[in-house]
């Protein structure tokens, strides 16, 4: 079996993600989390915290692991010995740019395949932007992150 990079952001990882995650688990032998620490991105979040908040979300998961990387994902993925990228598609718009972005890795590195999971719908309109968006209006987040997320989000309210 396979050993699947899940990359992306995460800032925060929520209910969508962990939909991915665990049925991207049960898919691969490893599932390794990157978490994308660019410095150019203005984050609500340090990657390290991200890191923490990722883990602890899916500490009942055995097969799966979170790193912070930077650079290009295919070079991590490699690193790390992945041949999958693991994705989720939520929308048209999501399978628009998911697909330009598996073309050009596969281009960059064409021994890496690119597998997309399709969002369970009960999750499929989750987005991290929607989380801080519902965050900076003083909403709360807690239907739709892991309970570490919601409690650290929480915290920081305070």
């Amino acid at each position: 079996m396979a050993v699947a990079l899940y990359p992306g952001t995460f800032d925060p990882i929520t209910n969508g993600h962990m939909d991915i995650l665990r049925r991207g688990s049960a898919l691969f032998e490893r599932v390794i989390v990157a978490i994308g620490a660019r410095v150019d991105k203005q984050t609500l979040l340090p990657a390290e915290e991200r890191v923490a908040l990722a883990k602890a979300s899916f500490a009942g998961l055995g097969n799966v692991d979170a790193l912070p990387f930077t650079g290009l994902v295919v070079d991590f993925a490699r690193k790390q010995g992945a041949t999958v990228l693991l994705r989720g598609i939520r929308n048209p718009m999501d399978y628009e740019y998911e697909t330009q972005m598996a073309v050009t890795n596969r281009r960059l590195a064409p021994a890496i395949e690119t597998v997309f999971l399709v969002a369970a719908a009960e999750v499929s309109f989750i987005s991290s932007t929607l989380i801080k968006e519902i965050l900076t209006a003083g909403g709360s987040v807690d239907a739709f992150v892991p309970e570490p997320v919601a409690k650290a989000l929480r915290a920081r309210k305070r």
